[in-house]
């Protein structure tokens, strides 16, 4: 039975503009440490802590948002790969459940999810068999998000670390630049994922109700 994933669609694409403005104020707040630790620390004791505590904020509200956007991307993705499996079940490499669990396995987390996708995508153009030269079926949204995600959460991850471990003026300079080239990459990865989102719910809602769907 076919489920109509525009409405969660239309939550995961908010939660991650939401998750982009975050960014935004992420790229904001360690600018401004970048800025203070340009001096000693002794000049400005009260303006640095400040500062470090708009990060910490942000970084905080971060994690809620992303906590939020997993739940919601997760029973989103599982909607659509159940939708492909009436479309065209023989496209793809395992049940639906792996929507969800895929991106639960060590290291295989970082190819099994694309390749869910990937059949889910197959299975929701006009024709699932034939080439990608209609146009907006090919895979070119997917691949991009997929490798800008995965660089993305790289880069976070290491970011983070040099900056919560930093103890010098310069250790949280060089913490800072991370912290801003991360969040200059979430909000492209936000970009192409709201992208992603938004075309594969329109295969498929299309699909479902024989509308061509726009490029």
């Amino acid at each position: 039975m076919l489920r109509n994933p525009v409405g969660l669609s239309y939550a995961v694409v908010t939660l991650l503009a939401t998750l982009a403005v975050a960014d935004a104020a992420l790229f904001v707040s360690a600018l401004d440490v970048r800025l203070l630790m340009t001096g000693s620390l002794e000049d400005h004791p009260e303006p640095a802590g400040f500062a470090h505590m708009g990060v910490d904020v942000v970084s905080v509200l971060q994690a809620l948002i992303q906590l939020a956007l997993v739940v919601v991307f997760l029973v989103w993705f599982y909607r659509v790969r159940k939708n492909a499996g009436v479309f065209a079940p023989d496209v793809h490499r395992g049940g639906p459940g792996w929507a969800i669990g895929a991106w639960f396995v060590p290291i295989a987390n970082l190819w099994w999810p694309r390749s869910v996708a990937a059949g889910t995508w197959r299975a929701s153009r006009r024709d699932p068999y034939g080439d990608q030269k209609v146009a907006g079926e090919s895979f070119t949204v997917l691949n991009l998000w997929w490798v800008c995600w995965i660089v993305t959460d790289a880069a976070s991850f290491f970011a983070t670390a040099v900056y919560d471990d930093a103890d010098t003026v310069e250790e949280f300079t060089a913490g800072a630049g991370l912290l801003m080239g991360a969040a200059v990459l979430d909000i492209v990865a936000a970009v192409l994922a709201i992208l992603f989102v938004r075309r594969l719910t329109s295969m498929q809602h299309s699909k479902a109700t024989g509308m061509i769907p726009a490029a």
